[in-house]
């Protein structure tokens, strides 16, 4: 049945006349004079059937000589009410004076149930209730119950839950507690908008916050739901972005929230007031501590005279220092940045203040909240330990990268006073998340074609924080799977150790007539030089294998037959053509070509394919730069990535191949961003081993867009062969791409619009040309040959590789279509070249995405 809650107690101390007889009401007590001279051990107890006599009595606190006076009987009264053991108590006055305690205790809770509830699950549900399951039945508790699960609705954005408590009551004083529950309608935010910025447009600072404007595709993400906490959180957001672009007056005043009923969703409103942008003026360094020279430290400092004020380059500046002080021996020294601003000039002269701080030590580091990550992976992301001077700046830095590991909802380091006055505690209070990952992939592309992808990964393994993945691969022209590992703290030092072992084979389709097989695997450690340098050394080693037709790799495979028709294919000895006339082969049929009358795939496919597997041995790594102020969607920022392998430590094959990769993203006006790309590589030859056509450079749109894959560079012109792309030794390209949103769509909607200009070039060829062999009629590569006109009775004239490899600026103009969607990102292309080789082959248009479910 339904139920009221009230509450039961509070002390009534009322003094009545001798002798007279009362029934005192809950929490009354009535005692005579006689009474107080009374011990615990003449207390009754009545009405208790689960809590002892002696537990009752043991709230009755005696004074000096064992004694119950009337302030400790009123305070044992209200010390068992309190206990929540008890619906009613009453303290009456027995014969003789005696004190009676007569109680009617709680009941206990049989079981506990939610009805109703169909987007949170019982289980999630009975975690956050007090109310427990063979624990006593207190209605303040049922009550506050109520009110926390209606809470954990609102905050998934529920706000017209409602939550009625009921109780069936069974024999033996026990009852079942019963919540059921009105979810109703999701409630998530209608509009977002913003009041006082000029600096920056809407569309601009909807980028900045978390908060998304509900839409049609909202059911699949959440940050529509409207939550006040990240709504709060979203004002710093802001001011942090106006803060690091110059706005050192920046207030964000305030976030204003309406629940509109017609719409049934809320209003959010930020007023922003932005204040003048500032430029740095000057950049000073002062300490008070004797013997540091304080310029010494400015090489440490990120902030340059004339650049805009930017907090973060300040606080990360002040942390250099700090760290850089530290490892000096001043273990005590404090940076504090101080600016003083110019009104007029709109400048702020920077000015970073080293002084002794207070001598104060690292007593213990508590964790909280860490139920399946080990202690050990949390404590080796400080760079303190106990007993360490206290650095502010260190315990910043552990607690980003707590929360970089991503392990956590929640990451927060608080300080508590120590066992003495130079002693604090460092409280690190964390909420753990499911870091496991099972995601099924889905995609298209002009160049791929469909693909599927299933995949199983896990980052916080064991709670040890290591990450394993395997993944399986499956689509029209590639197939196979991957095992991965990584150690982030290999023997304890910040070194990453990773494991990767995969097989992948590749498939012949409208751009290439060959199909590859890899087997391969490769270790590898990662070192962070700063936040913004890294570097990865990597030893690669895998087994290839190309793979063909019979049809276009019949010139070299007669039955019975040693003999190799080489470009354009026929034999020149009578033995030869005795042995194409035993294998059936009608040499006539073809005009005098031999088998090229089915196609034939070009002399270095086909010499590969000869040679069987390759086994390749390399060392290489990776040096990049990274100041992107987003990964994911950059607007602002250089990433610089330098990659050197060498091939040749073993193996069948040696080269040196160099790559380099740039891109620079800055914004321009009305939320245009500009991307500039330079790109380029050179392989080079090594020792007295031949380049194979499978280590060269392979180059179409992702050098130049409207260009088809592998249509770029050296191909081979044999008219009656597949006329494959060879690669080249030496490319180079250049872009510059125009962002830009598309204003009059909301922004969750996650379109934008592209322009963009690409140019490039890929050349110099330097694999096989000729092949020699056993009853192989060759010659070296003749650029004047024909193979359509060659006559068998001129055996020998046109024996080589015939191939174009003319260095051509390829370019082209184009526009693109780049979704941010709830499906993964996707990107449509269009692009005209202008200018292109002569036997190029070019693709207008291409698509291609994926996504995870």
């Amino acid at each position: 049945m339904k139920f009221g809650l009230r509450l039961r107690g509070g002390l009534l101390a009322t003094l009545i006349m001798f002798g007279a007889p009362v029934v005192a009401p809950v929490g009354a007590v009535f005692v005579s004079s006689s009474a107080l001279a009374q011990t615990v051990q003449s207390i009754s107890v009545e009405g208790n059937r689960r809590v002892e006599v002696e537990t009752i009595r043991s709230y009755f606190k005696p004074g000096p000589g064992g004694r119950l006076d009337q302030g400790a009987i009123d305070d044992g009264l209200k010390a068992l009410i309190e206990t929540g053991l008890f619906q009613d108590v009453r303290i009456n006055r027995g014969p003789g004076g005696q004190i009676v305690v007569s109680v009617v205790e709680n009941p206990v809770i049989g079981r506990i149930a939610f009805e109703g509830n169909k987007k949170i699950k019982d289980e999630q549900l009975q975690a956050e209730v007090q109310s427990k399951a063979r624990g006593t039945f207190s209605r303040a508790m049922v009550q506050s119950d109520t009110l926390r699960i209606a809470e954990i609705y609102r905050r998934s954005g529920r706000y017209d839950v409602r939550v009625t408590p009921e109780i069936i009551e069974q024999p033996n004083n026990r009852v079942d507690l019963i919540f059921t529950i009105v979810e109703g309608a999701k409630t998530g935010v209608k509009s977002i908008d913003f009041v006082g910025n000029v600096a920056f447009s809407s569309y601009r600072l909807r980028d900045v916050i978390k908060t998304r404007e509900s839409n049609l595709l909202s059911f699949l993400a959440s940050g529509d739901i409207y939550d006040p906490d990240r709504v709060e959180a979203d004002r710093d957001l802001l001011r942090r972005f106006y803060l690091k672009n110059g706005y050192a007056d920046v207030q964000v005043v305030a976030a204003l929230t309406e629940y509109d009923p017609e719409k049934k969703g809320f209003n959010v409103t930020f007023k922003i007031e932005e204040g003048s942008q500032y430029r740095v003026g000057a950049v000073d360094f002062r300490t008070s501590i004797p013997n540091f020279d304080p310029s010494s430290m400015r090489g440490y400092s990120r902030v340059n005279v004339g650049s805009l004020y930017n907090v973060e380059s300040v606080e990360k500046s002040v942390e250099e220092m700090q760290i850089e002080a530290s490892r000096r021996g001043y273990a005590f020294a404090v940076v504090r940045p101080g600016g003083d601003r110019n009104f007029e000039a709109h400048t702020v002269s920077v000015v970073f203040n080293i002084d002794e701080g207070p001598r104060t030590y690292i007593e213990r580091i508590n964790l909280r909240g860490n139920t399946r990550t080990r202690d050990y992976v949390i404590r080796r992301e400080f760079d303190i330990s106990e007993g360490d001077a206290y650095n502010r700046a260190l315990v910043d830095r552990a607690e980003r990268r707590l929360k970089n590991l991503d392990y956590f909802k929640s990451v927060k380091i608080t300080t508590e006073p120590g066992s003495s006055s130079d002693r604090v505690i460092l409280i690190v209070d964390m909420e753990e998340k499911s870091t496991g990952d099972f995601s099924i992939s889905g995609g298209y592309s002009t160049t791929d074609g469909a693909l599927a992808e299933v995949s199983v990964s896990e980052r916080n393994l064991l709670g040890r924080g290591l990450f394993a993945k395997a993944s399986v691969t499956y689509g029209q022209y590639a197939r196979g799977y991957s095992l991965s590992f990584v150690e982030p703290y290999l023997l304890d030092y910040r070194v990453a150790l990773g494991l990767d072992l995969y097989q992948r084979e590749q498939k012949s389709n409208s751009y290439i007539s060959y199909g590859t097989k890899t087997l391969g695997f490769s270790p590898r450690l990662g070192f962070s030089l700063r936040e913004d340098l890294a570097l990865q050394v990597r030893y690669s080693i895998y087994r290839q294998e190309i793979t063909l037709p019979y049809t276009l790799a019949n010139c070299n495979n007669f039955v019975n037959s040693g003999v190799f028709n080489p470009s354009p294919a026929y034999a020149n000895t009578p033995q030869g053509a005795a042995d194409i006339a035993s294998s059936g082969f009608n040499f006539a049929a073809t005009n005098g070509l031999g088998c090229y009358a089915d196609g034939e795939a070009s002399l270095p496919v086909r010499k590969e394919l000869a040679n069987g597997k390759t086994l390749t041995s390399a060392v290489g790594y990776t040096l990049s730069y990274n100041t992107l102020d987003n990964n994911k969607n950059p607007t602002d920022g250089l990433l610089i990535d330098f990659r050197q392998d060498f091939a040749g430590v073993g193996g069948d094959v040696s080269y040196l191949k160099t790559v380099a990769d740039a891109k620079y993203y800055t914004p321009l006006v009305s939320d245009i961003v500009s991307v500039v790309h330079l790109q380029g590589g050179v392989l080079n030859k090594i020792g007295s081993s031949d380049l194979r056509m499978l280590d060269h450079f392979q180059m179409g749109p992702n050098l130049v867009r409207g260009f088809a894959p592998n249509g770029i560079g050296p191909r081979d012109l044999n008219p009656f062969g597949t006329q494959d792309a060879l690669g080249g030794t030496k490319y180079w390209g250049a872009s510059l791409e125009l962002q830009m949103p598309f204003w009059f769509l909301p922004k969750e909607v996650g379109l934008k619009g592209a322009v963009y200009a690409d140019a490039g070039g890929l050349f110099d060829y330097q694999g096989p040309t000729t092949w020699s062999v056993t009853n192989e009629v060759t010659t070296t590569r003749n650029s004047n040959c024909v193979p359509s006109t060659v006559n068998p009775a001129t055996a020998g004239t046109c024996t080589g590789l015939v191939y174009d490899n003319g260095n051509s600026v390829r370019s082209s103009v184009g526009v693109g279509l780049i979704w941010q969607s709830p499906f993964g990102p996707l990107r449509f292309d269009y692009a005209v070249p202008l200018t292109k080789g002569k036997y190029d082959r070019t693709q207008e248009f291409r698509f291609g995405g994926g996504t995870s479910f």
